[in-house]
């Protein structure tokens, strides 16, 4: 409970008024001041003072200068009178005077119920007309948004996951990083735990597989770009990006294999979908020669 102040002091001129509050034995910073045009607070704890101003004042040009033990406020009067006390007579209480600054203010009705329209602009693939894939561009489009919900939470060693954990999204794009610092087999961690979260999105496969190239685990790489390769259907030009690596990392681990025909299989397949690829056409000329006895078999394939 506060201690109300009433040891102050105060003086008037026509035009301010003149109000002097002790603060003995109270910190400066701890003192707290609100005033309005028709009212004035003090806080200091313990004690406080308040004052529902007799007539109003220009609380924006109003002063109020604190030290020395003391505050002292400078209130200027929005009408030049003499005023008869300090506060307002105990009739005019705090709820008058704030019930009245409330209907000053003008407050909107509430806004009225209505309809918003929205409409989506349609999904444009880069297909030629004469060569539109619409159905299946709109068939992988049903796959991918499927396949997004097709979470297996269900697990029990998932129960202590945190959230983000429990994302694939957010594990594919850890073994991402992982991979990109060479970690190879902590990002495979990763996008096995994702692909036991969902498998059926594609690229967890084919980033697997690219860990198991770097690793040399290479029947495991044939699989995952095969699995890869399984789930990007319908082929579309959503999803070339994604079959051309499946097909240009599985025939590397056929070329490291020594399976050099299986491995020109896959490049062509590649060249196909991206036939301006200089790499994967060089890569490509390599594996014939290879074939054709023109080139040695040590030959690197990345």
């Amino acid at each position: 409970m506060p201690l109300l102040v009433s040891n102050y002091s105060w003086q008037q001129t026509k035009t301010a008024v003149f109000l002097s509050l002790p603060l003995r034995g109270v910190c400066v910073r701890d003192a707290d001041v609100f005033c309005t045009e028709n009212y004035l607070k003090v806080n200091f704890p313990p004690f406080l003072f308040e004052a529902f101003l007799y007539a109003p004042i220009d609380d924006a040009s109003s002063k109020a200068k604190i030290g020395n033990d003391t505050i002292v406020f400078t209130l200027y009067k929005k009408e030049a009178v003499m005023w008869e006390t300090l506060s307002m007579s105990s009739e005019r209480n705090s709820e008058n005077i704030f019930l009245g600054k409330l209907k000053e203010d003008c407050i909107p009705a509430p806004r009225s119920v209505g309809n918003i329209k929205i409409n989506f602009t349609p999904r444009v693939f880069p297909t030629a007309l004469r060569e539109s894939k619409v159905a299946e561009e709109e068939e992988w489009l049903h796959k991918q948004a499927e396949a997004r919900k097709a979470m297996n939470t269900d697990i029990p060693e998932f129960r202590d996951l945190k959230e983000d954990e429990k994302n694939p999204e957010w594990l594919k794009e850890k073994g991402n990083k992982l991979f990109a610092t060479e970690d190879y087999l902590a990002a495979i961690n990763a996008y096995n735990l994702a692909i036991r979260l969902n498998n059926k999105i594609p690229l967890l496969y084919l980033n697997r597989a690219a860990c198991h190239l770097k690793l040399k685990n290479l029947h495991k790489a044939i699989e995952d770009s095969s699995k890869a390769l399984e789930l990007l259907t319908p082929h579309v030009a959503d999803n070339a990006n994604a079959r051309m690596k499946a097909h240009v990392r599985r025939g590397t681990a056929f070329c490291q294999l020594e399976l050099y025909v299986e491995g020109l299989q896959d490049y062509e397949a590649a060249l196909k979908i991206d036939p301006a690829n200089k790499i994967v056409q060089n890569d490509a000329e390599k594996i014939r020669n290879i074939i054709q006895g023109t080139e040695l078999k040590s030959y690197d394939f990345k």
